[in-house]
């Protein structure tokens, strides 16, 4: 029963599209097996189990989300960066919802695919090359970092739970939102890094 080019990256894009379907939490090594019409067992000579699965479609998805975020903010700078940056994360997450939770999980990851994995260190120098703009060094850095990804990850995981009832169109609060941010990130409050409190 086993299909000829059964391989760890076939098995892993089968996981990502099952999650995007089902939800990440419900993606089962059956279901996978299933999906490329293979016995269950066939999935062990190329992924160690479902945690490694998971491992392995957070480091695609990290991957596929640092593309469409560098295509995204090439050439631009400040407001015009941070827009593009955050609109191309949130139309990730809105494409393939499993695969985005993946990158947001705690998650073990096999140190040899994350070593190979581009995604995740791109993703930092993506996200500090787009707030040099705005003349922020460390600590700042770190703590502005922290800032986005909490903002756009709570927009649009109350977004995807269905958590804006309100008749305001979702799509008007999330511009407002990157126009408050951009203004936080101009007046960014210095840092009090020496004070007791």
């Amino acid at each position: 029963m086993a299909r000829a080019g059964l391989t760890a990256e076939r098995v892993t894009v089968a996981g990502a599209e099952l999650a995007d379907e089902v939800g990440l939490d419900r993606v089962t090594m059956s279901q996978v097996a299933r999906r490329l019409g293979v016995r269950d067992a066939s999935l062990y000579a190329h992924v160690l189990g479902l945690e490694d699965l998971r491992g392995r479609i957070a480091l695609l998805a990290a991957d596929e989300k640092t593309i469409r975020i560098a295509e995204a903010t090439a050439g631009r700078a400040g407001k015009d960066a941070l827009v593009a940056f955050a609109n191309a994360w949130r139309e990730y997450a809105h494409e393939h919802p499993g695969r985005y939770m993946a990158t947001q999980a705690p998650i073990e990851i096999d140190p040899e695919p994350a070593a190979k994995a581009p995604g995740p260190r791109r993703a930092v120098e993506l996200t500090y090359g787009m707030l040099r703009g705005y003349g922020l060094i460390e600590p700042d850095l770190t703590d502005v970092v922290r800032l986005l990804r909490s903002t756009f990850h709570g927009f649009v995981a109350l977004e995807a739970a269905g958590g804006f009832a309100h008749q305001r169109a979702p799509q008007r609060s999330w511009l407002r939102t990157l126009d408050a941010l951009h203004i936080l990130l101009e007046h960014w409050p210095p840092s009090r890094e020496g004070d007791s409190s």
